[in-house]
């Protein structure tokens, strides 16, 4: 197991740390997760695709549940709740926030290809050759997958607006 950590510790930990937002601290958390789940499962490994495949669909389960568990255990801090703030710059956020809720959305109801070469491009800053690389396809499959989505994303929004 240490020669499978050592060989995709950086691919595991790309692709954790696209998914966080470039959070390194969350997407480290995550990797070490990642790898002692892939150690409890390795017997389970059927070697029906590659191992890096295996390893980031464990990444993915794992970076789901982290987020699945901030969302039962988010906390408004006291202090934000009495901040002073001007009703222009209230509705402002209101709407940047509305704005941000739609698009991730409609990133959501993608499915999944998509939605993870939309969410590496977009919050990871990845080449198309990196996705490719990431998701075991080639760098043309990204691109076509990107363009597709971002066609699918700009009529969603037109709708909704």
């Amino acid at each position: 197991m240490d020669g499978i950590y050592e060989q995709y510790f950086e691919t595991v930990y790309g692709y954790l740390y696209t998914l966080t937002g470039g959070n390194p601290d969350a997407a480290e958390e995550l990797t070490q997760e990642t790898f002692y789940r892939a150690t409890k499962k390795i017997s389970e490994f059927r070697g029906d695709s590659k191992l890096s495949t295996w390893l980031c669909q464990i990444a993915k389960f794992s970076y789901y549940q982290s987020i699945d568990k901030k969302k039962r255990l988010k906390e408004v801090p006291l202090d934000d709740t009495f901040e002073a703030v001007s009703p222009s710059s209230t509705e402002n956020k209101i709407e940047e926030a509305e704005a941000k809720v739609n698009v991730y959305k409609a990133i959501s109801a993608l499915g999944s290809p998509m939605k993870d070469v939309v969410l590496l491009r977009l919050t990871g800053d990845l080449s198309f050759k990196e996705i490719g690389d990431i998701l075991n396809k080639s760098e043309n499959w990204a691109r076509v997958n990107f363009y597709r989505a971002k066609q699918i994303l700009g009529k969603e929004l037109e709708h909704n607006e």
